[in-house]
This record gives C-alpha cells, sequence and structure tokens, in this order.
C-alpha cells in the first residue's frame, strides 16, 4: 500500500544536526497518523506515495521544522515558585502560581537555568533555530480506523510536548517528547 492521507505508517529514523550529532534515534518502529497532527508539514509531504522497505533523507530547516529561536519566549521567574527539587531541561505545562500572570499560560516550560533567585524558563521548542537531518525508513502502511482520523493523532508525535497539568513538570525522554 502507498502512503496517502489518513493512513498509518510505522517509521523508524535518526534525526540529526546539520554537523551530524545524532539528537535522537528511533530503532523500534512507531506508528504515526499521516493527515493528522503526528508528523511536521514537510515530513508527511515528503512521505507521499512511498511504501513499507522506503528509506528516505530529509533536510529541515528551522521554518519546516520547530521555527527559529525566540528570545520573547524566555522568562525569568522567581525561584520561590518552583519545587526545591529543580533541575535544568525539566518541563512544566504552564507555569506556577507565583510568576509571571502576563506570560502565556498554555505554554510548555523548560528550566534553562536556575539561580538562587530566580528561574529562567523556555516557551521554545529544544530544537527551534536548528537545522535537522533526518533518515527515515517506512517499515509499514495501513489504512487508518475511524476513530484514529476522528482523534487526529496516534499519541505519537514526533518531537511534539504536551500533557500533564498547568504547572506540573512533565519528564521528557531524549526525542523531547514528554512522557505518559
Amino acid at each position: 500500500m502507498k502512503i496517502t492521507p489518513q493512513c498509518v505508517v510505522s517509521l523508524t529514523w535518526t534525526l540529526k544536526d546539520t554537523l551530524g550529532e545524532i539528537l535522537d534515534e528511533l530503532d523500534e518502529p512507531v506508528e504515526f497518523l499521516l493527515g493528522g497532527d503526528d508528523l511536521l508539514a514537510r515530513i508527511e509531504a515528503q512521505l507521499q506515495g512511498l511504501e513499507a522497505g522506503a528509506e528516505l533523507e530529509l533536510q529541515l530547516e528551522p521554518e519546516d521544522a520547530f521555527g527559529d529561536f525566540d528570545d520573547r519566549k524566555l522568562f525569568l521567574e522567581p525561584r520561590a515558585a518552583f519545587p526545591a527539587e529543580l533541575e535544568e531541561g525539566m518541563v512544566f505545562e504552564g507555569l506556577p502560581p507565583g510568576c509571571n500572570p502576563e506570560a502565556p499560560h498554555d505554554q510548555v516550560y523548560f528550566v534553562s537555568e536556575i539561580y538562587p533567585e530566580h528561574v529562567v524558563l523556555d516557551a521554545n521548542h529544544p530544537l527551534a533555530g536548528i537545522a535537522l537531518r533526518l533518515q527515515l525508513t517506512v517499515h509499514a502502511v495501513r489504512e487508518a480506523y475511524a476513530e484514529e482520523i476522528g482523534q487526529g493523532t496516534l499519541g505519537t508525535g514526533f518531537f511534539r510536548l504536551g500533557g500533564g497539568h498547568s504547572g506540573d513538570a512533565l519528564p521528557v525522554n531524549g526525542d523531547g517528547q514528554t512522557l505518559h
């Protein structure tokens, strides 16, 4: 079966930056819904018409991936508003009480720096501003079930962040996805 919109593909990949450093490697095939929210638009477009066994190499510029780094998405917040066990790299969906009320509350924030009195939070995606090289292998293709299409996702989005509750720390795995 050829890949078409509203189908499910099983993929593995190696994701590198432009210097060749491996950022993520997916060894076991994972299913993604095409025509939903699981994959970046450029990846979906390049997969169209391929079949199981196909291999694809892509260069994703920031505008095709996670956008440019935006320093307006950096926030300096009081250290006292955060848990005692705070580490760089921790993820929060929304801000805890006591933080800047003007900061967007529907964002995912990464702790980028910790000071005695303040915490620097970054609402940019961890891969914002980075050009990426992606090697994909298509392992299987099948028609999507009606309920999968209705949900718009299989829940395994490509480097997507989300889940949890406002102000909660979210664990993140090596590929930048939150663990559920």
